[in-house]
């Protein structure tokens, strides 16, 4: 580009000071910031990175790239880091190896298969259930932040190796996945030990080919996966990277939105007592049925704000492919792409008193009129989370489940509640709670 082209280009403003947004403690405010002073578009100059950052917090911008020119970018920077932990899973991948993923594995997320892998959510929660009334009964303090981030790793796993993991637990006398719910560093040392249970995967489908078992589980489906165009499956390394990449997008999303769900709950009185006539009246036993998820549609308001104030993922990237214009502004060629679903999801003009925990922002009513792309938890376009509305369903059943029977009550300490904005949108501290039984 000659420097009379890039004369002509219109470009949004932004600091002079470079700068590399990263899912980092700094970036965090960092984003905020340049939010604050300049809008929904932010040019924002690189330090190592080659190419300029356009900070995007704008809705029709979000449709844009996402929706209607999608072809045109690609992963943009950080999925490095997530490169190195999934291989070349659904999340990572890019271009026609991508679609190819995607047709394959969708499937397997129909509402039909989530109806079938609803039970296993369902004994994960029956067994929870017990652990929390034996801690009531004792009058212990719920950490449940740690709670839900085992049950969510169970679930995800139960419905990824059904009784495999029986095996597999009497095998290695723990169950190896469980460094996900306490080493949380997310760094290189976690990344190595983590692809190490890659072996175990392959043990798992090693095991399943020389067997005439049955499984209704998600390894089943992308074994026997083929893809329509070419009447090919998935090679075992495939399979692994995308079993990998479900364990932790799967584990990620319903530990981080839970913890973050019953804690707001605790802090609004009013909308925890709607929550609790909900599940009472439309709940037949102690656990929903996937039947019954369809009747406690406030318990899916609650995590869908949420959603919306705590997104697991609150800040992804893009990087353009070819020169584009978007909004009325010049998007060259190799430009990164920032999204900030934290702060979209804050946004003055699309959301009112965004801070308030406000479930009614998602009766059918309210979602209609509001811009579709104003709330992006699950990304958008082709590349959604092929994965949301099990995600949804498994919290469902278990808000419905530990409502019926608890009221949890915050306990603060000294360290009170802050945010640890790193790949995921965790609390930095353990999140104590008081269950009251009901």
């Amino acid at each position: 580009m000659t420097p009379t082209q890039a004369q002509k280009l219109n470009l949004p403003a932004g600091p002079e000071t470079p700068y590399d947004i990263n899912t980092t403690d700094e970036s965090f405010p960092k984003v905020a910031d340049y939010i604050a002073e300049y809008g929904d578009f932010c040019l924002i100059k690189p330090v190592t990175r080659g190419n300029n950052t356009i900070l995007i917090n704008n809705p029709d911008a979000v449709k844009a790239i996402l929706v209607k020119n999608h072809e045109n970018y690609k992963k943009g920077p950080g999925f490095e880091r997530v490169k190195m932990l999934l291989g070349n899973g659904i999340i990572v991948s890019d271009g026609a190896f991508w679609r190819r993923q995607r047709r394959m594995i969708q499937p397997a997320f129909s509402r039909k298969c989530i109806d079938g892998l609803a039970v296993k959510m369902q004994k994960a929660n029956q067994d929870w259930l017990v652990r929390w009334q034996e801690k009531a009964e004792k009058n212990e303090l719920l950490d449940v932040s740690s709670e839900t981030s085992e049950l969510s790793l169970e679930i995800i796993l139960r419905c990824l190796f059904s009784d495999d993991m029986d095996k597999l637990i009497e095998q290695e006398g723990n169950n190896p996945f469980e460094i996900l719910t306490y080493d949380l560093a997310r760094d290189i040392q976690f990344v190595m030990k983590f692809r190490a249970l890659k072996s175990l995967v392959q043990q798992f489908i090693d095991e399943r080919r020389e067997s005439s078992k049955r499984y209704n589980d998600f390894l089943e489906a992308f074994m026997e996966a083929v893809d329509k165009e070419t009447n090919e499956g998935m090679t075992d390394k495939e399979i692994i990277d995308e079993v990998m990449t479900m364990i932790i997008a799967g584990h990620e999303t319903g530990a981080t939105t839970l913890n973050w769900a019953w804690y707001l709950l605790s802090q609004n009185p009013a909308e925890e007592k709607k929550l609790h006539e909900e599940v009472d009246n439309n709940i037949a036993g102690d656990i929903p049925t996937f039947e019954e998820v369809g009747n406690i549609p406030f318990s899916r308001q609650v995590i869908e704000e949420a959603l919306r104030l705590y997104p697991p993922v609150w800040l992804y990237s893009r990087t353009a492919i070819a020169d584009d214009n978007v909004c009325g502004y010049d998007v060259p060629a190799g430009t990164n792409i920032f999204f900030a679903p934290y702060y979209l999801h804050r946004h003055p003009d699309y959301w009112d008193t965004p801070e308030a925990f406000k479930p009614d922002r998602f009766l059918p009513e309210a979602v209609k009129k509001r811009h579709k792309f104003a709330f992006i938890p699950f990304s958008a376009g082709p590349r959604r989370c092929i994965g949301d509305y099990f995600s949804i369903v498994e919290m469902q059943i278990h808000i419905g489940t530990m409502a019926q029977k608890f009221k949890l009550e915050y306990v603060a300490d000294e360290k009170g509640v802050e945010l640890d904005p790193q790949v995921n949108l965790r609390s930095k501290n353990s999140i104590m709670m008081k269950l009251i039984k009901r």
